[in-house]
């Protein structure tokens, strides 16, 4: 048992801001659009954006949102503390009920996360042995790590986060971030 004399109180040190970005898929490229928009009201104005690309490295979505996906990245010139990140995918979740199918599936999926100088967050509401509790069910894993002048891959990394495209708009983004 120990006294409260031996218990050390532990400094709590606020973490340094980080870029928020969101990652969207759709078919539709005008819902694209409209969620960024969207997204700026909730998360401010954007200073980068990647262009719309095809999204063919899983079949992961294609039975609730069907074949054609496209991918869009976005990125926010605010930083953020990165505790906000469990209520930054809250927000992004609810967003995605609001553009549900016929099926009830979702037409878009909206995949927030961050960056700082040496790593790419993602968040996540699945549990799997990289990731860890957030809280209010998120988990996030570190999906790149930068060393060496460029992105590095993890094994868990997916496959559209190992591209060049990807390396070079994540490049760009830590550029932004860095400069702030």
């Amino acid at each position: 048992m120990t006294s409260k004399k031996s218990v050390k109180k532990i400094a709590h040190h606020t973490p340094c801001p980080v870029k928020l970005f969101t990652g969207m898929i759709s078919s539709d490229t005008s819902l694209l659009e409209e969620l960024k928009e969207k997204l700026q009201n909730l998360f401010g104005p954007t200073d980068l954006e990647s262009p719309v690309w095809k999204w063919e490295h899983t079949d992961y979505y294609s039975k609730e949102m069907g074949s054609g996906l496209k991918r869009k990245f976005v990125f926010f010139e605010i930083l953020i503390n990165p505790e906000t990140i469990s209520e930054i995918k809250l927000k992004t979740i609810e967003l995605e009920k609001k553009y549900l199918n016929e099926n009830g599936g979702r037409r878009i999926n909206l995949d927030p996360g961050y960056l700082d100088s040496s790593k790419v967050v993602l968040v996540s509401t699945k549990d799997y042995s990289h990731r860890i509790y957030l809280g209010k069910g998120i988990y996030g894993e570190v999906t790149l790590i930068y060393s060496g002048k460029s992105y590095q891959v993890l094994p868990y990394t997916y496959p559209d986060f190992r591209t060049q495209e990807y390396f070079e708009l994540f490049k760009k983004a830590r550029e932004l971030y860095k400069a702030r």
